[in-house]
């Protein structure tokens, strides 16, 4: 594992808006933004805030549903990118540990795909739900930890060279840092029970959980996200009371 203090999402920006352009990568476009986008549309949202929202692509999306959005990410040059492509978008540097925005400001807090990079998870779902409004939605898609309990490996060949995928050491909370195509993170492995446990202490109310198939892109992608429980997505209610 690597030893610096960064979690290398600024070394690596450049290669994630070359990975995410123009459409997304094969888990958002052909996995999660149609449930995502399911999830929010006629729910009578009006404010949305998106944790970590890199390059502002899922705000842009919820903005062609009417939604009025803020995006917060760590890294100035995701948000230089989002900037760029939605000029009258409101994008903010924050962290998600220290939400800089009044507690019940929004309809919707999203985040997607990035609780797997926040080191302080406690602290920051404390603060996502802080800055919803009673009655509002925080709505989740994450990798699964089936999925993270493998990594960085993952698929290997078996003794009659077929193709699998191992777990191991599911119960232990560890950092974990994956590099593909010019980009090199830290993502963090975290049981199940770890993200449900918080929640719940919260407060909060669970209403919807699913884990989507793939629907078209290359057949090979959609294969291994069927073999494998990749993602699944997560609908928590802030309580009126």
């Amino acid at each position: 594992m690597r030893q610096d203090a960064s979690d290398g999402w600024n070394e690596s920006a450049a290669a994630w808006i070359e990975e995410q352009s123009p459409g997304g990568d094969y888990g958002r476009r052909y996995v999660l933004d149609a449930p995502m986008l399911a999830r929010i549309r006629g729910r009578g949202f009006v404010t949305a805030l998106d944790v970590g929202c890199g390059e502002g692509r899922f705000c842009r999306m919820m903005q062609s549903e009417g939604l009025r959005t803020v995006g917060i990410d760590p890294t100035e040059p995701l948000l230089w990118r989002a900037r760029q492509l939605d000029a009258g978008g409101d994008y903010r540097l924050g962290r998600a540990e220290t939400l800089d925005v009044a507690d019940g400001e929004f309809d919707l807090v999203v985040s997607y795909l990035t609780l797997i990079d926040i080191p302080d998870l406690a602290t920051a779902l404390r603060r996502m739900v802080a800055v919803l409004r009673p009655g509002g939605t925080l709505l989740i898609a994450n990798l699964t930890s089936f999925n993270t309990a493998g990594m960085p490996g993952g698929w290997i060949r078996d003794g009659n060279d077929e193709a699998r995928f191992c777990i191991d050491h599911y119960l232990q909370e560890r950092a974990v840092w994956l590099s593909w195509r010019g980009i090199s993170i830290r993502n963090w492995h975290r049981p199940l029970g770890t993200y449900m446990g918080l929640l719940l202490e919260a407060g909060m109310l669970l209403r919807y959980f699913a884990e989507p198939e793939p629907h078209g892109g290359d057949p090979q992608h959609a294969e291994r996200y069927r073999r494998v429980p990749y993602f699944h997505i997560m609908e928590w209610e802030k309580p009126l009371a």
